[in-house]
């Protein structure tokens, strides 16, 4: 039987499971968003669909997993490939679970099963990570950092680095991971007893001593993570962050410096961006060009909820902006700070019940503030707490968000015109929904 019909009778066994996820993707996004359920309909109806279709893919499928990070460096690396001239598939931010991953592949796919894409960035969980490989075998597997993150869910830290570790030994040609990260940067040693003529090739990103030492708090584990990198495995880093300031970065790739502009504020971006351009170095081999590395930067939104700048009406019908600065725990709502160039002129501050524990945040150094107008989310009343220690000046609390954002219309538009919301994950969501922005699926 010919190639041409066996692609053809494959499509025929993939158009009723399609369809029916499409169609429940469709009724989805009419209740005012996206749905991992109809990846679900689809995998249940076609166990093969993912590995089939992703299997087209001519430069296969890269991993990114990590504590902090993932969004932004799954979006760097999207568009540097796409820079290059490559299609890349990618999955929305904060769909990073099997069925998630499904519903954005299922989205892309024709009735055939068929994904126009050279290549697919995946940003995948963790603790779900080894699992979905089995199904969706990864060809590159990047491993940013990990940091004391929802112990609630994973008890130790260094479990979820052996979750990483474990999962990046599935990849069939690279593996890249950060130099810096004592627990990650020993990943060579898993290969020194086994067949080294079928592991893949291990590379690295990390940063030079200078911008080690300059970083208030550290790199990621907050305030200790300096003195851990110490303890780092030393490797050559394909690509060193050199130097950086809060709109650009140097970075070398392979000797050669390339010169960026981060679409966010703040060093973890700029950790980010080394590792985007050490994977895509592998991947693309000699096609890969600094210059085209850089134009892909320049022209780079921010990742979804990730230092965006969004509409935003006063009750005096006045525009004007709310830049959202998200974080997930200690090490990312510290950097993020440590960011900010100067206190805001008006700043909500919000934490929800997606972060039980909120313990960590008498470890923040909140030096970066010098005030705050609205404190909202379910742990709002800890916050304040933690504040009020501070000695920081509150202006309300109010636990309710759609209550807190009508007070931030209320007041009077800044002299920047720019309002800053310091939020977590689950909070970031409601409130784009809130000010209008129904849409979650991040379009890149």
């Amino acid at each position: 039987m010919s190639e041409q019909k066996t692609d053809g009778l494959r499509g025929l066994r993939y158009f009723f499971p399609v369809v029916a996820g499409k169609a429940v993707r469709a009724l989805a996004k009419l209740r005012g968003g996206g749905s991992a359920f109809p990846g679900y309909v689809t995998t249940k109806l076609a166990p093969h669909f993912l590995r089939d279709v992703t299997g087209q893919f001519r430069y296969g499928i890269v991993y990114v997993l990590g504590s902090n990070g993932k969004s932004t460096t799954t979006h760097m690396l999207t568009e540097v490939l796409r820079g290059h001239g490559l299609t890349v598939f990618t999955n929305p931010s904060g769909a990073n679970l099997p069925q998630g991953i499904a519903s954005s592949i299922l989205a892309e796919s024709s009735v055939l099963g068929r994904v126009d894409a050279d290549i697919g960035v995946l940003e995948v969980d963790e603790a779900f990570a080894l699992e979905f490989a089995a199904a969706v075998p990864p060809s590159t597997v990047l491993v940013l950092n990990t940091q004391v993150d929802q112990l609630y869910r994973f008890y130790e830290t260094e479990r979820v680095a052996d979750m990483m570790l474990d999962t990046a030994q599935q990849a069939g040609l690279h593996i890249v991971t950060n130099r810096e990260d004592p627990y990650l940067s020993k990943i060579a040693r898993r290969y020194v007893d086994g067949d080294s003529t079928t592991a893949p090739d291990i590379t690295y990103f990390g940063a030079s001593a200078e911008v080690i030492a300059r970083a208030p708090h550290g790199l990621f584990n907050a305030k200790d993570y300096r003195d851990q990198a110490v303890q780092a495995e030393s490797h050559r880093a394909l690509a060193e962050l050199v130097a950086t300031d809060r709109a650009g970065a140097t970075i070398t790739v392979d000797g050669t410096s390339v010169d960026v502009t981060l679409p966010a504020k703040g060093l973890h971006y700029a950790i980010d961006a080394a590792a985007a351009l050490a994977t895509a170095a592998v991947i693309l081999g000699e096609r890969f060009d600094g210059a085209s590395s850089a134009a892909a930067f320049a022209a780079m939104k921010p990742a979804y909820g990730r230092g965006e700048l969004l509409d935003f009406t006063n009750r005096d019908g006045v525009n004007e902006q709310v830049e959202f600065v998200m974080f997930k725990n200690a090490a990312s709502l510290q950097l993020n700070l440590d960011a900010l160039p100067e206190p805001p002129e008006q700043v909500l501050l919000a934490i929800d019940e997606g972060t039980p524990d909120i313990s960590w945040i008498y470890d923040i150094d909140f030096a970066a503030l010098d005030h705050v107008d609205v404190i909202t989310g379910a742990k709002a009343w800890q916050i304040a707490l933690r504040l009020e220690h501070e000695g920081i000046t509150i202006g309300v609390v109010e636990p309710d968000l759609k209550k807190a954002i009508d007070i931030m219309r209320a007041l009077p538009r800044p002299s920047t015109g720019l309002k800053t919301w310091i939020v977590n994950y689950e909070i970031m969501m409601l409130a784009r929904k809130q000010i209008g922005f129904l849409e979650l699926e991040n379009q890149r």
